[in-house]
C-alpha cells in the first residue's frame, strides 16, 4: 500500500495540542503497522520543517528529522512538477490553495497513489481517499 503524507498529517502527529492529534496518532500507527510505503514531496518537507520549527520548536523538528523523515520516500519536485503546480494554482485562482498543495496533487497523480494521509480538505476535493 502506497500512502502520500501531507504536512497537515505530520503536524497533527507531532503536535499534541492539534485538534486532529488523537486521530493522527491512530492513523500513523495503523499505516506503520501495515508496512505502508510512505511518500511525500520535497516541497511538503520544506513546508513541514518551517512550520514545525516555528510552531513546535527545535526538539520537535529534530524528532521529525531523525524519526520520521527516514521512513519516507521523497519525490523531489523538479521543473516539470513545479510548473504544473504553479499553473494549477494560477488556474484555480483560489487564495487558500498553495503551490505545495498543487505540486503534491500532480506528484500523487503521477505516482498513481490513491490514499493520502492529510487533514487538508483540498486532497478530498481533488478526489483522493483521505485516511
Amino acid at each position: 500500500m502506497k500512502v502520500f503524507v501531507d504536512s497537515s498529517a505530520f503536524l497533527a502527529v507531532l503536535d499534541a495540542d492539534d485538534e486532529n492529534h488523537p486521530l493522527a496518532r491512530q492513523v500513523w500507527e495503523k499505516i506503520l503497522t501495515a508496512g505502508a510505503f510512505l511518500i511525500t514531496t520535497s516541497y511538503v518537507l520544506v513546508e513541514t520543517y518551517a512550520v514545525v520549527q516555528r510552531r513546535l520548536g527545535m526538539d520537535a523538528l529534530r524528532t521529525f528529522h531523525e524519526d520520521i523523515v527516514p521512513l519516507l520516500q521523497i519525490e523531489w519536485i523538479g521543473e516539470e512538477l513545479h510548473e504544473r503546480g504553479a499553473d494549477a494554482v494560477l488556474t484555480a485562482n483560489r487564495r487558500n490553495l498553495s503551490l505545495v498543495d498543487c505540486t503534491s496533487f500532480a506528484a500523487v497523480r503521477r505516482l498513481g497513489i490513491k490514499q493520502v494521509f492529510a487533514f487538508d480538505r483540498h486532497f478530498a476535493e481533488q478526489g483522493f481517499e483521505l485516511l
